[in-house]
Order: structure tokens, then sequence, then C-alpha cells
């Protein structure tokens, strides 16, 4: 979901003035913003239903999720925006990066695959506190899962489907993976009708 844009190199306190002034939004790669393009109604409807997960699972337990307008600083001074995260540290509210993120999720679109896939990989995988990353993807149910565990740098992968359960030890949640995918509608995606996998999860 991101276009480079042709801007000299900039620091990540002058991309957050300049980011401010700005009617759409923006990443930032570590030299210079990155349009975030819109994504479609899938899309839109995955990460309402993942955001709802995730607060009904964390209420009271004194880890939030938060996204898709909190900041992640990653590799270098670059800063991500997932579609959502979890975090278990607090900060104040006027900060623009948010401390101690455990958990990080993004959502495909058809065009952020290598972005999601390959860069912010490597890019989250740069951050120390961040134990597991989950993709979703948009036109099937589907899963992808990176994780380590604490002090380790690898990753292992885990596919997911939409029978499984995702575990998320580090915040004590399980998350069905049909739950995700619940009134989003893959007809002529390629992707399994929600209403048979709510059926068989």
């Amino acid at each position: 979901m991101n276009l480079a844009l042709s801007r000299p190199r900039m620091t990540r306190e002058a991309f957050f003035d300049w980011a401010q002034a700005q009617d759409a939004r923006y990443e930032f790669d570590g030299f210079q913003p990155i349009a975030m393009t819109g994504g479609s109604i899938n899309h839109s409807r995955i990460t309402a239903a993942l955001h709802r997960a995730l607060y009904a699972r964390l209420k009271g337990s004194g880890c939030e999720p938060l996204g898709p307008d909190a900041g992640v600083a990653t590799a270098g001074d670059a800063v991500r925006y997932p579609d959502a995260l979890v975090t278990c540290t607090k900060a104040p509210g006027a900060d623009y990066l948010v401390p101690g993120v455990v958990v990080v999720f993004e959502v495909l679109s058809p065009t952020s695959g290598r972005t999601d896939r390959i860069d912010k990989l490597r890019e989250y995988r740069a951050v120390p506190s961040i134990r597991r990353y989950v993709i979703l993807e948009h036109g099937s149910i589907g899963l992808t899962v990176f994780a380590r565990a604490d002090g380790q740098e690898d990753w292992t992968a885990v596919a997911l489907t939409a029978e499984d359960t995702l575990h998320i030890p580090e915040i004590g949640i399980e998350i069905p993976v049909a739950e995700f995918y619940e009134d989003t509608d893959l007809t002529g995606t390629g992707g399994q009708n929600t209403d048979d996998s709510a059926a068989t999860a």
C-alpha cells in the first residue's frame, strides 16, 4: 500500500513535523516519506475485526491494542504504522511513537505484499521488543505468523488457515483465524467464502 515519493532525505523528527501538515497518511522509510494508499473494503473489514478481537480480549489486561495511526520506530530512522499493534508499556498520549511494542499486525492489500513480507519483516525484526508479527491475507482466509523467543533474533514462520487458532502467548490471548474474516465477502477474490468458513471453524 505504499508509494515512494521523490523527496530529499529527512530526519525522523522532521518527518513528524512535516506529516502533521499533510492531508494524506505517510510512513517514513528512514530517508523519505512513503504515501499510504487506500485499501479495499475487505482490508477495512478485516482490520476492524482484528481490532474488535484484540480489544475484547485485552480489556483490563494492562496491554493495549493500537493502530493504524500509532507509529512504530523500526530500523534506522524508519517509522511504520501497522494496521494494529499491542504494547504493554504506557506512554503519554501526545507521543508519536509507541514504546515496548510486542505484537504487530499487517493486513495485506493487492499492492503491499512485497513491503509487508520483506521490507517490514526486516524492519520489525530489528525491534527487540517485537516478539510476533502477523500478516493477514485480504483475498483469502489465512495468516502468516512470524515469532521468536524472548532474547532471540531469528523468526520462525507458521501458516494458519480458517480452521486454526492464532495463539499469542506473549500477551496471553488466542483468536480463531475465522474471527478475523467475519462479514468479509471473499467472492471473486479466489478466497473461501466466510459463511462457509464460519461453519467449519
